[in-house]
């Protein structure tokens, strides 16, 4: 076989597209918990997330994270191209520890908010929202 130097720069472009390409969503998603929280223990109570079970159109999902006591909150789509959604940060003369938002969805999967509250303690919820195509199921 020879090679030509068209065949090298599609070779090359190959690789470079193939180098270049996102690791996939859902240890995107790990790392991000992880550099968030450095690691540390999570707790399943302290936080609520609110979002519909389903939801008819994914470019408009309503959620909601309440959190008493936290000083941020994070909140990741974990089958979204880019995990992480939003970051909620509250002062200490915030009246409420609490926020809520329109997100998009790409497909039916799971939202993870982690609160990081005064102490240094962190919390986590989670909740499985089905994307549903036209309202009919999907």
């Amino acid at each position: 076989m020879k090679l030509t130097r068209r065949d090298a720069m599609i070779a090359g472009a190959g690789a470079l597209a193939t180098a270049v390409l996102p690791l996939p969503a859902l240890a995107r998603g790990e790392d991000e918990i992880q550099a968030f929280t450095g690691g540390a223990e999570m707790a399943e109570t302290g936080l609520t997330l609110t979002a519909p079970e389903i939801a008819e159109n994914g470019n408009t999902v309503p959620i909601e994270v309440d959190a008493p006591g936290a000083s941020e909150i994070m909140v990741l789509a974990l089958g979204n191209p880019l995990p992480p959604v939003a970051t909620f940060k509250f002062g200490p003369l915030a009246a409420s520890r609490s926020a809520s938002t329109r997100i998009r969805l790409a497909e039916t999967q799971e939202i993870v908010a982690v609160a990081k509250m005064e102490d240094g303690t962190f919390a986590k919820a989670s909740r499985l929202v089905k994307v549903t195509i036209g309202g009919c199921g999907g």
